[in-house]
C-alpha cells in the first residue's frame, strides 16, 4: 500500500472566497507550476500499449539511498525540490495561519503523560512522555505501582543524531531480565533488532538486520525467534533462530516462505505455552506452532494450508486452541479443539456463525471469553461467563462509537480492560468486572485547555446509494452548525482491506469544527462496517463501488443541505489516496478541495512490478493485471490511467520519498500529469517529505506541521483566515 531550476511567471488571479455575505478579495500573485519534463516510456501488456511520460521519475533503493547521486536521481531531486518550492511560494500566505493551527494542536496535548499501567508475569507496564520530548519511555515498576521505575526504553536519547526514528519494544525474557527492541532509522518500516540487559543497562552485541521489527522470545530466557524482509519486496519471508552470544550471521532458518503472496511473522500466545508462525495472504491464513519450552524442537502444521480460502485465527488456552474461522461462516464463527490433536474434523462450535453478526476479536480469560463483535456497524463487547453459560453485553448509549478490547496480558481475573471513544467523547479505558458489571474509568484523554462534549452534535446518517444499499454515514459538528448548504463539510473515507474506519475523537479535528466544519466519516464498501459481504462487494471486480459509494456520499449530504460542492472537501490517504483519485476523476465537480495523502493511484504499473513492496501480497485485494480481465477492470479506474482533459477540484497530494508502501513516484507522476492534462486553474499541490517514509514524521509533534499543512489548506479555500 504505497512514493534545472524553474523560471516563475506571476500571474495575478482573483479568488473567490467561500463565505456567503463577503465581497471577493485579491490574493497574493501565484507563480508558474513547475512543469515535468516528458520521456515517453512504451508499456505493454495483453497485445495493449500504454504511454508513461513520466515513467522516469522511478528511483531504486541504492540512487535514493546513494551519498553521491547521479545525474538521473538529481533530476528526480531537482523535480520534487521545485515542487516543494511551489508549495511553499503559493501556500505562503497562509504560513501564520499553520503556525496557528500548530501551537493549538499540540496546545491541546497533554505535554507530560503517562499510559495506563497494565500488570505482566510480575511487573507494571507503561509508557509516558516528558514535556519537551518527541519520543516515549517506555518504563516497568517490580509488583507494585508504588515501587521505583525502570526505565527500559527512553526513545528521547536513542533518537539524537536521527532525522528519523522510530524505536519499540518487540518482547521480554520469561525471566524479566532482557529486552529485545527494534529501531528504524529510515521509514522504511525495516527494523533492526537489538537485546538490553534491564539489570545492568547493557546493550548485547547481538544485533540482527533486516526484520520486520517483532519476534517471540522462547522459554529458556535466550533464544529469540524473529523474522526476515525479503531485500526488494520487503515482504517478510524467512523466520530464524538466535541464541544470546551467537553469530547471528550463523542463526539457523527455521522456515521460508515460498510463495510471495504471503507475509510470515512469529509470535507467542498469551498463555506463554506456544511460539506461532503464522503465514497469511488475503484470503488465507496458516499456522505452525511449537511449545515455547522446546525452542530446538520442530514446529508442526495447525492444519494443512487450503490452497484456495480460509481465513482463521487461533488463540491457546490451558489445553485447547479457539479458533475463529470463515469456514462455511462468511462472518466468521467460534469453534475450539484439543491442543494434542488440532486436526480440522475435531473442532467444536462455541459460536454459531451469524449473518448478520461479524466476529471481529477474542480475548480469553479464566472463567469468560469476551467477543468483539459488530452489528449494524456498530462494535459491542459480549461478555460470556464459562462456567454458568450466562452472558450480556456491555451498553454504549451513543448513536456512533468505538468500543474495543484494549490490552489483558491475564487469565486469572475477572478484569476486562476495554477502550472506548466517539466522535464527541475522547478516548476513554475502562476496567469492567465481568461479575460485579461495575466499570471504572482509568484514563480518559485529557484535552488541554479543556473539552465539553456537549458543545457539539454527533449523528449517524444512511445514504441510499444508486444500488439500493444504505451507506451509513458518521458526522460531527460544532452546535449551531446550520444545514443550510453553505456550511463547509470535510468527508472522510478509506474503503480497502476490510478496515472499518469507526467513529472516534480527535482532540486535532477540533481546529476544524470550531471554526465551522463538519466531519463526515463514510464508511463505504471495502470496509467491514456491515459484515464480511460490505468488504467483498468493495474490492476486486467490484471495487468501482467503493467509489460510488463515496460519491453517492457527497450527493446526499449535499441533497440534505449539510453543504454544497462549494464548499465540500474531501481527504484520503494511501488506499484512500487511490479513492481520491477515482472521485476527482469521476465526480470532480462536486468537491472544492481534496487531499490525497501518500495515495496508491498508479495501480496497474503498481500492480505489474512485483519488484515493488506488497504488490505480490495484494493480488487478491485489487487482482492481477497480468490476467486481462482484472488488467481491464483496474485500467478502468487507475487514478494516474484516467487522467483527462477536464476541470480538477483545487489538489493537495503529499508523499515521502523513502515510503515503501506507496512508492514517492506514484503521487509524483500523478502530480505532472494532472498539470499537464487539466483544464482548470484551481492549485494543484505537491508536498514531498524527503526525510521519511508512508507513515510520516517520527516524533509525537513533527507530524502536526503535515496536519497544520492540510487543514490551512482547506480553510483558505473556504475563505477562513484565523
Amino acid at each position: 500500500m504505497k512514493r534545472i531550476k524553474f523560471h516563475y511567471l506571476l500571474l495575478a488571479f482573483v479568488w473567490m472566497t467561500a463565505c456567503t455575505n463577503e465581497t471577493t478579495e485579491e490574493k497574493p500573485m501565484r507563480p508558474d507550476a513547475p512543469v515535468a519534463a516528458k520521456a515517453d516510456s512504451i508499456l505493454k501488456e495483453h497485445g495493449q500499449t500504454r504511454v508513461d511520460p513520466y515513467f522516469w521519475m522511478r528511483l531504486t533503493d541504492d540512487q535514493k539511498n546513494a551519498e553521491t547521486p547521479d545525474s538521473h536521481t538529481q533530476q528526480v531531486v531537482d523535480y520534487l525540490n521545485a515542487e516543494n518550492d511551489y508549495k511553499k511560494a503559493v501556500m505562503s500566505h497562509t504560513e501564520d495561519l499553520q503556525t496557528k493551527l500548530y501551537d493549538e494542536i499540540v496546545s491541546r496535548i497533554k505535554k507530560t503523560d503517562e499510559s495506563v499501567p497494565y500488570f505482566s508475569n510480575g511487573y507494571w507496564y507503561y509508557t509516558r512522555y516528558e514535556e519537551g520530548g518527541e519520543y516515549p519511555i517506555y518504563c516497568r515498576k517490580e509488583g507494585s505501582l508504588d515501587a521505583e521505575e525502570q526505565i527500559m526504553m527512553n526513545v528521547n536519547e536513542m533518537a539524537e543524531g536521527y532525522d528519523y526514528y522510530a524505536a519499540r519494544p518487540a518482547g521480554i525474557t520469561m525471566d524479566n531480565k532482557i529486552l529485545a527492541y527494534a529501531e528504524d532509522t529510515l521509514s522504511r518500516r525495516i527494523y533492526t533488532i537489538k537485546f538490553k540487559n534491564l539489570e545492568t543497562g547493557e546493550t548485547l552485541d547481538d544485533v540482527i538486520e533486516n526484520t520486520y521489527g517483532g519476534g517471540a522470545w522462547a522459554n529458556d530466557n535466550k533464544t529469540f525467534f524473529y523474522g526476515t524482509k525479503h531485500p526488494v519486496t520487503l515482504l517478510p519471508e524467512k523466520i530464524y533462530k538466535h541464541k544470546l552470544g551467537d553469530d547471528t550471521a550463523n542463526d539457523p532458518l527455521i522456515y521460508q516462505e515460498e510463495d510471495d503472496t504471503f507475509y510470515t511473522y512469529v509470535y507467542k500466545t498469551k498463555s506463554d505455552k506456544y511460539l506461532v508462525i503464522a503465514n497469511g495472504s488475503t484470503l488465507i491464513s496458516d499456522y505452525k506452532i511449537l511449545k515455547a519450552d522446546n525452542p530446538d524442537g520442530e514446529f508442526k502444521q495447525f492444519i494443512p494450508r487450503d490452497p484456495k480460502k480460509h481465513e482463521y485465527s487461533i488463540s491457546h488456552f490451558e489445553d485447547k486452541f479457539y479458533v475463529m474461522t470463515n469456514r462455511d461462516a462468511p462472518n466468521f464463527k467460534l469453534m475450539e479443539v484439543s491442543e494434542e490433536n488440532t486436526a480440522e474434523e475435531n473442532w467444536k462450535e462455541v459460536i454459531a456463525h451469524r449473518d448478520d453478526v461479524l466476529l471481529e476479536g477474542l480475548e480469553i480469560f479464566t472463567n469468560h471469553l469476551v467477543v468483539d463483535e459488530r452489528k449494524n456497524g456498530l462494535t459491542n463487547l459480549r461478555i460470556m461467563n464459562q462456567s454458568t453459560g450466562e452472558e450480556h453485553y456491555l451498553d454504549f448509549g451513543e448513536p456512533a462509537y468505538t468500543a474495543y478490547i484494549s490490552t489483558n496480558t491475564e487469565f486469572n481475573t475477572t478484569t476486562l480492560r476495554y477502550g472506548y471513544t466517539s466522535m464527541t467523547t475522547p478516548n476513554s479505558t475502562f476496567d469492567y468486572d465481568m461479575e460485579s458489571k461495575e466499570k471504572t474509568l482509568m484514563k480518559q484523554q485529557e484535552v488541554v485547555g479543556g473539552h465539553n462534549p456537549e458543545d457539539y452534535v454527533t449523528e449517524r446518517l444512511w445514504a441510499k446509494v444508486r444500488d439500493g444499499v444504505e451507506v451509513p454515514i458518521s458526522i460531527v459538528c460544532k452546535k449551531g452548525f446550520e444545514k443550510n448548504g453553505q456550511m463547509p463539510l470535510l468527508q472522510y473515507a478509506y474503503g480497502s482491506y476490510g478496515n472499518t474506519i469507526d467513529a472516534s475523537f480527535s482532540s486535532v479535528r477540533l481546529s476544524l469544527l470550531d471554526r465551522g466544519f463538519a466531519f463526515a466519516i463514510c464508511h463505504i464498501r471495502g470496509g467491514q462496517m456491515m459484515g464480511r459481504q460490505w468488504y467483498e462487494d468493495g474490492k476486486m471486480f467490484k471495487k468501482i463501488n467503493t467509489f460510488n459509494d463515496f460519491i453517492d456520499c457527497s450527493k446526499y449530504l449535499i441533497e440534505e443541505k449539510y453543504t454544497s460542492a462549494d464548499h465540500l472537501y474531501a481527504l484520503g490517504g494511501s488506499a484512500g489516496g487511490l479513492l481520491m483519485g477515482a472521485v476527482v476523476n469521476m465526480a470532480p465537480e462536486l468537491y472544492n478541495g481534496v487531499i490525497a495523502a501518500v495515495p496508491f493511484v498508479d495501480v496497474v504499473s503498481t500492480m505489474l512490478d512485483e519488484s515493488i513492496p506488497l504488490t505480490t501480497g495484494e493480488f487478491d485485494e485489487w487482482g492481477n493485471p497480468k490476467n486481462l480481465e482484472s488488467y481491464e477492470y483496474m485500467l478502468s479506474y487507475s487514478p494516474y490511467d484516467q487522467v483527462s482533459n477536464q476541470d480538477y477540484p483545487n489538489m493537495l497530494v503529499t508523499t515521502g520519498f523513502f515510503d515503501s508502501q506507496v512508492q514517492y513516484w506514484e503521487p509524483a507522476k500523478w502530480v505532472a500529469k494532472l498539470r499537464d492534462m487539466k483544464t482548470d486553474n484551481n492549485l494543484l499541490i505537491l508536498d514531498t517529505d524527503m526525510e521519511v517514509g508512508h507513515g510520516g514524521a517520527s516524533g509525537r509533534f513533527k507530524r502536526y506541521k503535515t496536519t497544520a499543512l492540510e487543514y490551512a489548506f482547506f480553510l483558505d479555500l473556504e475563505g477562513i483566515k484565523e
